[in-house]
């Protein structure tokens, strides 16, 4: 009898195992498996074999939320990009952790390979108050689909030599607010202005091929805003190029900057093709950036940027 009741307690054990949740729904109302993003994440299984995803019904979520580097192959999905909010406050001098605060800032951080976010707002709400992320990744493999990403300075974090796609989102911010070293692909954005300052500061490693790349976005500001550049490097071999882009006129003739750094003009990679709009002349762009021709332009595909020889056309996943 006890060899019977240990088998049996070992068989349930397999097959509750092998029935573990692949979903769980979060809401504010207690509609769900849980009411917070961050008690659902903490709830998942570690590496999972199959994805895991997270649905999150309408509302505003103020908290700081973190997908650990256990929590891999994770989905977050909002029921709606306008309505389902990951929201908090924290800013450069609030967190007050001596000269790197601001990697403590982020409302969201992700740090498991192959999330996937979509359909959300995330926002760091501290208002043009210095440093203040809203969203950061250090990963390999993230897909942003359909979500607002808002903040002021230091938006959005694109951490360590892992690859990002971004589709179909819109992003704003003040200073910098696309920054960081690793490579990422936005197809489909609107990247907004909120005033006169710089848009991205990459800080591209030496030995990667691609920086941040634009491909078929709109670049738009408020209406009082009208000295912008694209970019300054934030470390020397910054690597930005924008493609197939409508302009708007927020957008300084000189395109962009070199934040004092002179040696940055031959180590960065700059570069733009077939923009439209009324800021895409280029006649008086600095002398060191690049125009590329048909044969240059054709090798910023997302399936060559993004390729991953482990892992081919990872991003497909999350479109479809």
């Amino acid at each position: 009898m006890k060899v019977f009741l240990i088998f049996f307690s070992i068989l349930i054990s397999s097959l509750s195992f092998s029935q573990e949740k692949k979903s769980f729904i979060v809401s504010k109302e207690g509609k769900g498996d849980f009411v917070t993003i961050q008690d659902a994440i903490n709830n998942t299984k570690a590496f999972p074999d199959q994805r895991i995803t997270i649905f999150i019904k309408n509302g505003i979520y103020k908290e700081k939320v973190k997908l650990h580097e256990w929590n891999s192959n994770l989905s977050l999905v909002g029921e709606s990009k306008d309505s389902t909010i990951i929201t908090f406050d924290d800013y450069f001098k609030k967190v007050d952790l001596g000269r790197n605060s601001t990697f403590f800032t982020p409302t969201l951080l992700v740090e498991g390979n192959d999330a996937i976010l979509k359909n959300l707002t995330i926002e760091n709400s501290a208002g043009d108050i210095g440093q203040a992320i809203a969203l950061s990744i250090n990963a390999n493999r993230v897909s942003v689909l359909n979500c607002k990403i808002l903040g002021n300075q230091d938006t959005l974090y694109l951490s360590g030599e892992g690859k990002y796609y971004f589709k179909d989102c819109y992003i704003d911010g003040t200073t910098d607010f696309i920054f960081g070293s690793a490579t990422a692909f936005f197809e489909g954005c609107e990247i907004f202005s909120k005033k006169d300052s710089y848009i991205t500061a990459a800080s591209t490693p030496d030995n990667s091929p691609f920086g941040f790349v634009f491909k078929d976005c709109k670049f738009t500001s408020a209406k009082n805003v009208s000295k912008v550049y694209f970019g300054r490097p934030w470390r020397t071999h910054a690597k930005t190029v924008i493609l197939n882009s409508n302009l708007g006129n927020h957008i300084l003739p000189e395109g962009w900057n070199n934040w004092d750094k002179k040696d940055a003009e031959n180590k960065s990679f700059y570069a733009e093709f077939n923009n439209s709009g009324s800021g895409a002349n280029t006649k008086l762009r600095v002398k060191w950036s690049h125009l590329l021709n048909k044969k240059e332009a054709s090798q910023y595909q997302k399936s060559i940027i993004l390729k991953d020889e482990l892992h081919n056309n990872w991003f497909e996943i999350a479109e479809n």
